[in-house]
């Protein structure tokens, strides 16, 4: 699953609404991440991050807790103590070498060219970070029961 968020249109559209647009990108991840462990693997999962700085690693901590317990417009709590394994985030440096992290460091920046390629109707790149994006798109994103990716496996904010 991939969230893309265009900061600078966020803040435009939304200048009363001051959502912090990570904590908002960590809510659309979590809903998709725990309908996906639900709907079709009745399975719990667990989450962490790689850390930003002491400050906002603490915030992003106190988000995560936030949503757990209260859940979203879109999620229940129930819905997501049946499918994470905590209430806290993990956080991680990268200098703890966290396999994961690695492989979403990897896959982050293709991931992310993917999915504004398609918002923007353009092709992929005809290189690496391209091939990995025909992966993702042909195998790999969540989607809905008619094949669906968009709102599905990614999202492309606001």
């Amino acid at each position: 699953m991939t969230a893309v968020i265009d900061k600078l249109e966020h803040l435009n559209r939304y200048q009363s609404w001051s959502y912090d647009p990570y904590h908002y990108c960590l809510t659309i991840l979590l809903e998709r991440y725990s309908l996906w462990l639900g709907d079709q693997h009745d399975a719990r999962g667990d989450v962490m991050a790689e850390s930003r700085g002491k400050k906002e690693d603490q915030r992003l901590k106190k988000e995560f807790s936030r949503i757990y317990r209260r859940g979203t417009e879109n999620v229940s709590h129930a819905e997501f103590v049946a499918h994470l394994t905590s209430s806290q985030l993990k956080v991680k440096p990268k200098s703890a070498n966290v396999s994961g992290l690695q492989l979403a460091d990897v896959i982050a920046h293709p991931s992310f060219v993917t999915v504004k390629a398609r918002h923007e109707g353009q092709p992929l790149p005809a290189n690496f970070g391209g091939q990995v994006g025909q992966i993702l798109v042909a195998s790999k994103y969540r989607r809905s029961w008619s094949g669906r990716i968009e709102g599905w496996g990614t999202k492309w904010l606001p």
